[in-house]
């Protein structure tokens, strides 16, 4: 059997030796291509690498990811807020140059009694902000710094989406500032309630695949123009999770166009409206289409009085099938088609009274977040 070989250990000399010989091999190196050159056939070496094609700083093709992310990305904030449960973060983004800010209503919540807020912008500096306005039942709020000259990002026309429409996503997930992701428009007018009983907010949601984690709350979803067509809110988890973990493909933005609307209201007047039809719906219904509960539900009748339903018709029991074409199976998704619109609007129902059906034009009310 060999003797077992023994290992050495390299010391201060050995690794001077391991030094002194790279620098060795690198003169020779040098005296051999003199040499080569400077020979008797004299023949040119080519000892050039080939250079990289894009230099840093370099424009990247209009529509690319880097030039949208460039583009956006000094106008995305973090948000830092201290309130009586904690310290949390989130994402918003500048919407006008005065010191206007958009974000989620759930982030900035935990401030808003008493708490404090604070803004990070990209360039790492911080400032303290007021909360102008909030309502959770679009989760949207407007928060203020002061400060000018900032650059708003452009509001999109969130109704030009399709499904398939490259976007990206960027914000602040777990606290990482300045994170971008991609995807696409999965799927449009995806009914999602979010938040809790007391306070649910109904949302027309775009669903992206981009990935978005808890932190991306209230950041942009944008096109590939750099526009706005979402505010990214909420992420899908599987049935029988607790807190939500990280993407899994499925998260939801509340569109521009809504964004716009609410966001103007919180700044006019800190509080913003809602479209109404004034009926109550019954949860417990598993037919066809959202049924008009047939009994009164905490002190309120199935029909609101002198309510845009009841002025179009529409009684206790009723089913509403459709809203605009646009079928209904669920009460999530016909509270959330109403919610996209705006008070005043005028929508067609879809209406059946035991078996007859008919078209009903319903002009909607408004209601005031509280």
């Amino acid at each position: 059997m060999p003797a077992p070989s023994r290992r050495r250990r390299l010391g201060v000399g050995a690794v001077a030796g391991i030094a002194a010989l790279a620098l060795v091999a690198g003169a020779v190196g040098g005296v051999a291509a003199d040499r080569i050159v400077d020979g008797a056939d004299r023949r040119p070496v080519d000892v050039s690498l080939p250079a990289a094609g894009t230099a840093p700083g370099e424009e990247r093709p209009a529509g690319s990811v880097a030039a949208v992310a460039a583009s956006v990305l000094p106008s995305v904030v973090s948000l830092q807020v201290e309130g009586a449960d904690g310290v949390s973060t989130g994402s918003g983004f500048v919407i006008r140059e005065d010191g206007f800010i958009l974000t989620n209503n759930h982030v900035v919540a935990g401030g808003a009694a008493g708490g404090k807020v604070t803004v990070l912008f990209a360039d790492g500096s911080e400032r303290p902000a007021e909360i102008v306005g909030r309502t959770p039942d679009y989760d949207l709020a407007v928060v203020k710094v002061d400060e000018s000259g900032l650059t708003p990002l452009v509001l999109g026309d969130s109704d030009a989406v399709v499904v398939g429409d490259p976007v990206v996503a960027i914000g602040a997930p777990l606290g990482l500032n300045g994170t971008v992701t991609t995807g696409i428009v999965s799927a449009l007018h995806r009914p999602v309630a979010a938040g809790d009983s007391a306070e649910t907010a109904f949302i027309d949601a775009i669903q992206t695949d981009a990935a978005i984690n808890p932190g991306n709350s209230g950041g942009p979803l944008v096109n590939g123009a750099g526009e706005v067509v979402g505010v990214n809110s909420a992420i899908a988890q599987p049935p029988g999770t607790g807190a939500a973990t990280g993407s899994i493909g499925l998260g939801f933005a509340i569109p521009s166009n809504q964004a716009r609307r609410t966001a103007q209201e919180l700044m006019a007047s800190g509080t913003a409206t809602y479209p109404v039809i004034g009926v109550l719906l019954d949860s417990r219904y598993q037919g066809e289409g959202v049924q008009v509960t047939t009994e009164p539900q905490g002190g309120q009748a199935p029909v609101t009085a002198d309510g845009p339903a009841a002025v179009a018709g529409i009684q206790a029991g009723d089913v509403i099938l459709s809203i605009d074409g646009r079928p209904v199976s669920q009460s999530d998704e016909l509270i959330v088609a109403i919610r996209a619109k705006a008070p005043g609007d005028t929508v067609t129902l879809r209406v059946r009274t035991g078996d007859e059906e008919r078209d009903v034009r319903v002009v909607l009310d408004e209601a005031t977040s509280e």
